[in-house]
């Protein structure tokens, strides 16, 4: 790995923008100043008129998701080649708890998954979707594992959901532990109830996706969340929120100082429901559903006041059609996607392609179009996942001593979007023949260049694991 010397781009922090030098030597950065003198036998990068910005980090994937009839289509190679391409160079995935089986035995199943695949640095998140005597006894034990995070659900009933009195008392543990409760915030009695009743009407069509997942039922969920994080006073993060009501909520608890955060997703900025009455409908489905212009706005606006914290992408790609194989890498590749669903909108596997699209499209729709500044997108994209996740200032952040993570943007460079151009392992792009800028140029990985201009300079089995043995800042 050579040293290497990035000169006179505008360096964008989450506290400030600076025209700087940014020195890397091995996988760190040595030093950013105003000018450095060009070192003996040194690689220099000239980013005149180019933006330097630290790695993206997303803190939500889901990458070789056992779901319904098959898989998410990305691993945890592809997935992490697309974020590559996008501008991530961190990403946090989330290890399902199997019943029967030990969360020890379920994180290393997940390691045999991921280690030797991992192209950019990960970390994990535990779902506890079963809480016993025996698994509060394991919990704790998490943190020897590097996992400092929970995922915990009010929603999918008899499948994933627990009680109230199981959330609050694993979030008892989580604050005793100094650990992270993340949270889906959706009513699972009321939509077990309307899809009774939908399906029971013959209603089967991808709209009733949504109209069998209420707003209200994550207004409602946001709050009651919110209330047994102010009781058992543990900090608690609210995963891809999509309603203009549940930003209302969490503002009213944070407003009263509850230790809650709050993270949204590119798809519930930019899409509404109203893709779920498409031809192609089944492409736009994912839990929770796409909701409406005002909630879209309220988002916005959400991200321009910082009253959300992080910009996740929550990807989970399947195929629309996987009866017919694409090419990737050489190979012919044909997974079982949103097809098992033609017939009945409960057995469409649920989740959308992101993790390479959302630095991308949240510069293009929200930068560029001046709805927040490239400070909050640092911050939304990187610094503050970062910080809450524990990893900080190892990540997100481009200052002496921090992982060389960083990528180049030319923010006047526009490309026809879409499929071709997108790094995900599945066939359609939800942003197909859309205009976009902040495609990088350069991405690097711990002083390592691994996209290059559009090609691919990575490899399988060069990330590292980001062991976390305690959660983070509360913003």
């Amino acid at each position: 790995m050579a040293d290497l010397l990035i000169k006179n781009g505008e360096v964008v922090n989450a506290d400030g923008t600076v025209v700087a030098d940014v020195l890397i030597r091995g996988e760190k950065i040595e030093k950013v100043a105003s000018s450095i003198e060009v070192p003996d036998d040194i690689q220099v990068i000239d980013a005149l008129g180019k933006l330097v910005l630290p790695g993206g980090i997303d803190p939500h994937t889901h990458f070789d998701l056992p779901m319904f009839e098959t898989v998410s289509a990305d691993d945890h190679y592809t997935g992490h080649k697309a974020a590559a391409f996008g501008g991530t160079t961190t990403v946090m995935d989330f290890i399902p708890q199997t019943p029967g089986m030990t969360l020890k035995s379920d994180v290393d199943l997940w390691h045999q998954k991921a280690d030797s695949k991992a192209a950019i640095d990960w970390s994990f998140h535990m779902n506890i979707t079963q809480f016993d005597a025996r698994v509060a006894q394991e919990i704790p034990t998490l943190l020897d594992a590097g996992i400092a995070s929970l995922k915990v659900f009010t929603a999918y009933n008899h499948r994933l959901r627990l009680q109230d009195r199981e959330i609050f008392q694993l979030m008892q543990l989580a604050k005793e532990h100094n650990m992270l409760t993340m949270l889906h915030a959706e009513n699972g009695d009321v939509i077990e109830v309307l899809v009774e009743q939908a399906l029971s009407e013959g209603h089967s069509k991808p709209i009733w996706h949504a109209r069998t997942r209420p707003a209200w039922g994550a207004v409602e969920s946001v709050l009651r969340a919110s209330s047994m994080a102010a009781q058992t006073e543990a900090p608690l993060y609210i995963v891809h929120m999509n309603t203009a009501g549940g930003l209302d909520q969490l503002n009213y608890a944070r407003d009263r100082g509850v230790p809650v955060m709050g993270e949204t997703c590119p798809q519930y900025l930019l899409f509404t429901e109203e893709n779920l009455l498409r031809k192609d409908a089944s492409k736009w489905i994912a839990s929770p559903p796409l909701r409406n212009e005002s909630d879209n706005n309220a988002l916005w606006q959400g991200l321009s006041d910082n009253q959300f914290q992080v910009i996740g992408s929550d990807h989970c790609p399947f195929f629309f059609d996987g009866s017919k194989p694409i090419e990737y890498e050489g190979q012919q590749v044909s997974i079982p996607g949103k097809e098992l669903g033609v017939n009945d909108f409960t057995k469409i596997p649920n989740g959308l392609p992101m993790v390479g699209d959302r630095l991308p499209l949240i510069w293009t729709a929200g930068v560029d179009k001046g709805k927040i500044t490239a400070e909050q997108f640092v911050a939304q994209t990187s610094t503050n996942a970062a910080r809450i996740f524990g990893i900080f200032p190892q990540k997100g952040v481009i200052r002496a001593g921090s992982d060389a993570d960083l990528l180049i943007i030319d923010p006047e460079n526009e490309v026809d979007y879409g499929v071709a151009l997108s790094q995900h392992r599945t066939d359609y792009n939800l942003f197909e023949g859309w205009k976009i800028k902040g495609i990088p140029e350069k991405v690097f990985s711990r002083g390592e260049m691994i996209v290059d201009q559009g090609k691919w300079l990575g490899r399988m089995g060069r990330g590292k694991f980001l062991a976390r043995n305690q959660t983070g800042e509360t913003l």
